[in-house]
């Protein structure tokens, strides 16, 4: 294998010829009309990296690499099969997420008297360990070199759409599209017996564009494309992300009756998703808007009393939605009057947590709830409960936490007050209704 210097020669010739292919490459691909996500999982042969095959070849391949004999007193076959030795290695290094180790392995590769099917996959592996690294300008660039030295290769659609993700995680979306959008139409060009694989690059494709969209905030676009992704019939088809993207472009677009359908549809096959608690959320959010606060409330309640055991794989999730939802239906409802449904949603709120940072604040909306019912007594508690916590928070409390605490003093004066007004008012002397007229006649006027 060459030293430190020929890695470092190597790598700047390489990168000179990469970045002479780049502009070549992405200006080809430009986005016809009207057209940060992990990569697909979508592979060709050549793009196949078996860990555990890796693995097993690991030792073998190091021993072979680092025993070799000149490149002068070797075979072509000999030199070919150094060169698969040291691919396994650098590989196996990408793998263990030490791309560093890697690079100057495949830079080698790239400088050596190799088969042009070892180059390639020498060259993806470069790509993929500068991906590893962070370095996504450069990754983009060996693809880009990659399209310019092969551009018949049968694997063309997979680079585009690796480029495609490359681009938008970068926060290019336009030239995202345009890859995305070059999958299909090189998908359709080339004529081959892997008419499956092509299918489902087409298919990655296609979701893509739709996420894109979505990112874009382009949410009617975003739902179009869902939709028609989710009317084919392709096994391949990650049912449950297009479904859930295409709920939240409808909630996003106020399209409410599509996203109660949608939703509704959602939590029916896949009760047992991640996802969930946001679309039954936006379940709920619709249904509120729609006016049927009724089913609304049913929805957050739901949501709200969800088991712990369906909650633990993702407890922070969860919380966050219990706690919007909870938050943005309930006070919705109480803005609107419908005070019984809001104190149901406050109550169940108040079962979430026992932290007094949870507590505090929806125990002094539950207050608030029960002065608008005229249930007095029932105030005056949630305000006194509020204010046993005073001694604990002692002189450290947070700023807001003070705050709420004087609010709570100051509603439970003003019931207490009011209750003795009302108190005082009903025990006043009714005016005597037999009375003749001339006692109630003003003072200073005769009778």
């Amino acid at each position: 294998m060459k030293t430190r210097s020929g890695h470092a020669l190597g790598l700047a010739l390489l990168l000179g010829v990469v970045n002479l292919g780049i502009s070549a490459a992405t200006e080809a691909q430009t986005p016809r009309a009207g057209a940060s996500a992990p990569e697909v999982a979508v592979t060709g042969a050549r793009l196949t990296n078996d860990p555990v095959a890796v693995s097993a070849n690991f030792s073998n391949s190091v021993a072979a690499a680092a025993d070799t004999l000149p490149a002068a007193a070797m075979s072509p076959a000999q030199l070919e099969e150094q060169s698969k030795s040291q691919l396994e290695v650098a590989r196996h290094y990408r793998h263990l997420r030490m791309p560093r180790e890697a690079e100057p392995i495949l830079i080698d590769l790239m400088t050596q008297p190799a088969s042009e099917s070892l180059k390639q996959q020498a060259l993806l592996e470069l790509a993929m360990a500068s991906k590893d690294e962070g370095d996504l300008p450069r990754a983009q660039q060996i693809y880009a070199q990659y399209l310019n030295r092969w551009p018949n290769d049968l694997i063309i659609p997979e680079i585009l759409l690796r480029q495609g993700q490359l681009f938008r995680d970068m926060g290019l979306n336009s030239l995202a599209l345009a890859k995305f959008y070059a999958v299909m139409t090189s998908s359709l060009v080339l004529k081959n017996d892997k008419l499956d694989y092509y299918q489902r690059l087409v298919l990655a494709a296609q979701t893509e564009i739709a996420d894109t969209h979505f990112q874009l905030g382009k949410y009617a676009e975003a739902a179009d494309f869902s939709t028609r992704l989710l009317r084919q019939a392709n096994p391949a088809l990650d049912r449950l992300h297009v479904q859930y993207r295409l709920i939240r472009s409808l909630s996003a677009l106020e399209r409410n009756d599509e996203t109660v359908t949608q939703g509704t549809d959602f939590l029916s096959h896949y009760s047992a998703a991640a996802e969930q608690p946001e679309v039954r959320f936006l379940v709920a959010l619709a249904l509120k808007r729609l006016g049927r606060n009724g089913e609304s409330l049913q929805q957050v309640l739901t949501l709200l009393q969800e088991q712990k055991e369906r909650t633990k794989e993702h407890p922070e999730l969860w919380a966050y939605w219990q706690e919007q939802a909870g938050n943005e239906i309930g006070n919705q409802l109480y803005r609107e009057g419908d005070y019984v449904r809001a104190l149901s949603i406050y109550q169940a709120l108040a079962q979430l947590n026992s932290q007094p940072s949870w507590q505090l604040p929806v125990g002094y909306q539950i207050g608030l709830t029960y002065e608008r019912l005229a249930q007095p007594q029932k105030a005056l508690q949630s305000y006194q409960n509020i204010l046993q916590h005073e001694t604990d928070q002692g002189t450290n409390a947070p700023p807001g936490t003070k705050e709420l605490l004087e609010m709570a003093r100051w509603r439970a004066g003003f019931v207490q007050w009011q209750a003795k007004a009302e108190l005082a008012a009903n025990r006043q002397p009714q005016p005597d209704q037999t009375a003749p007229a001339a006692a109630t006649a003003p003072p200073g006027q005769n009778p």
